[in-house]
């Protein structure tokens, strides 16, 4: 994938999505009228060009809403006020939760129904948002994609020392550092390859993620660290009451597969559980069609979708 490959045809329609505390949220939709509908929730440092290999293939058949979170892409940082002591201004996952029920009170109507798949931090939305009355009006079904809902910086191995105390705190300040990322090169791209995936990743797939990590702005960057430290969202897995597929990297370094085994243990309906041999934690950019396979399944079981354009296309090849 080259980093400036976008979805071409047809342009997306623009919504703007505002959140319960007034942040405006960039909303892109793609994919004909009245299609099957996916959601899609990218990570932290992420934005939508992350999911554009899924948007491609999604939007002949369906109709694909991706949106920027928070801080990210088109979507600008939040305003401070109101904000609780001690937190980062506009960052919570609460805030992740209201932004999510905007998006979706924006772009489907009453009753409609979507899948939603969320990618690290997207899928922290969705265990956010387990509990609010639009997630559980629109969301027909779920796929958590390399995710994981507490003890991310315990859990972490991102930084090469044995399990405790020490690799913890250092994990901490790694991914908390209020420092800029710097351009991309050689060395940036090294360093982002090692922390977020896996080892044989193809150059092309390495430079584009370095660039939209390094897009985002720093302060976004940080707030989102500072409640991804703190994050617990257990209860938030109970709560999924849909069916939810889980997809993880055995390489995956930021949030390893022991999380995606055992929220599929606490799922009250987990359709599955993919672990991609030699994928890290960037999973729709590394193994685009294996995350768009695991969408396109949910789609066809849940919302009866699927086979439209893309069947056609085939058949007739």
């Amino acid at each position: 994938m080259s980093p400036d490959l976008r979805l071409v045809s047809p342009d997306p329609r623009i919504v703007t999505a505002v959140s319960a505390d007034g942040t405006p949220l960039h909303v892109e939709v793609y994919g004909p009228e009245g299609a099957p509908v996916v959601v899609l929730a990218h990570g932290w440092t992420c934005s939508t060009r992350f999911w554009d290999a899924q948007i491609r293939d999604l939007a002949v058949d369906h109709r694909v809403v991706a949106y920027d979170q928070r801080g990210h892409g088109g979507s600008p940082a939040p305003d401070p006020v109101g904000t609780a002591a001690g937190a980062v201004p506009g960052y919570s996952t609460e805030a992740l939760a209201d932004d999510l029920e905007a998006v979706l009170g924006a772009t489907l109507g009453p009753g409609e129904r979507a899948v939603l798949a969320g990618h690290s931090m997207g899928g922290m939305t969705l265990m956010a948002a387990a509990r609010h009355p639009l997630f559980r009006q629109h969301a027909a079904a779920a796929l958590l994609c390399s995710t994981g809902p507490s003890r991310l910086t315990e859990e972490s191995r991102v930084v090469p020392l044995p399990p405790g105390r020490l690799r913890t705190r250092l994990t901490r300040a790694v991914l908390g550092s209020k420092a800029p990322l710097g351009p991309v090169n050689g060395i940036s791209k090294r360093i982002l390859k090692y922390a977020t995936m896996a080892p044989g990743s193809a150059p092309d797939r390495v430079d584009a993620c370095a660039r939209i990590v390094h897009a985002c702005p720093r302060g976004a960057r940080y707030g989102w660290s500072q409640v991804l430290a703190g994050l617990d969202l257990e209860p938030g897995i109970r709560e999924l009451r849909l069916p939810v597929a889980v997809l993880v990297g055995t390489d995956d370094r930021l949030t390893p597969p022991a999380h995606s085994r055992a929220m599929a243990a606490a799922l009250p309906h987990c359709t599955g559980l993919l672990e991609l041999t030699g994928a890290g934690h960037m999973t729709p950019m590394e193994a685009p069609e294996a995350v768009t396979a695991q969408i396109r399944e949910l789609t066809l079981t849940y919302l009866g979708a699927g086979v439209g354009a893309r069947a056609g296309e085939e058949a007739g090849a």
